[in-house]
């Protein structure tokens, strides 16, 4: 994949904002598969004809079949207050997820507990407090119900791990596509219906405020919500 006009949100000299599709790597992993990283050096390379190695730092991530908005930092100065912003909760971060059926209520401030389960590559969750438990708080609300599919918004207080994945699936909102913690039939792409909408924050350098919105992927299922 090369990073093309419509994959850019946002570019300056210390932000690279990139609408990522789903089954790109955030980084490098032990698959050796290109990740996003990887793109958007080669886009700067080819862009500005750097020579010599690039750099470009990651403050957050996006599960790979997870599309959608994801910041990337071209100073080290930047990366380092973007990694302070994501730490303090200084950004306002919105995904739009499609869910199996209807949730229990048209919207919901959910707070349970999450452990990562490194064997399995999932979240354990837990609706009180346990040993080894991290608390995890969202809230979401109904953007639409189709007929076995709702459109939800949810936003994020704390960034854990399969967060929003884990609390929709223990509500009984599942989801689509996400084979880790539904059964069902996987999506064509093998991704899940789970989008990084918007981010709302204040530029790390210029200290002006950004709002990014990432378009939906083009797949089917995107389309019709």
């Amino acid at each position: 994949m090369k990073l093309a006009t419509q994959h850019i949100l946002h570019e300056d000299n210390h932000l690279l904002i990139v609408n990522k599709p789903a089954g790109i790597l955030s980084q490098g992993d032990q698959t050796g598969d290109s990740s996003i990283i990887d793109i958007g050096k080669a886009y700067i390379k080819e862009a500005y004809s750097k020579p010599g190695a690039v750099f470009l730092g990651l403050p957050h991530r996006l599960d790979r079949p997870v599309s959608g908005l994801i910041i990337l930092c071209r100073t080290s100065k930047a990366l380092t207050r973007m990694t302070e912003l994501f730490r303090d909760r200084s950004i306002s971060k919105i995904y739009h997820a499609i869910v199996l059926g209807k949730p229990p209520a048209d919207s919901e401030r959910l707070i349970s507990y999450l452990k990562k389960d490194t064997d399995r590559r999932r979240a354990l969750h837990s609706p009180v407090a346990k040993e080894g438990y991290k608390e995890a708080i969202l809230s979401y609300s109904l953007i639409k119900s189709m007929s076995q599919l709702s459109l939800l918004e949810v936003t994020l207080e704390t960034g854990r791990p399969h967060q929003i994945r884990a609390q929709l699936s223990a509500i009984g909102s599942p989801i689509l596509g996400d084979l880790k913690y539904h059964q069902q039939d996987p999506l064509a792409d093998k991704s899940i219906g789970l989008h990084a909408r918007e981010v709302r924050f204040i530029h790390p350098v210029k200290k002006t405020e950004l709002k990014i919105t990432a378009p939906y992927p083009s797949q089917v299922w995107w389309n019709k919500v």
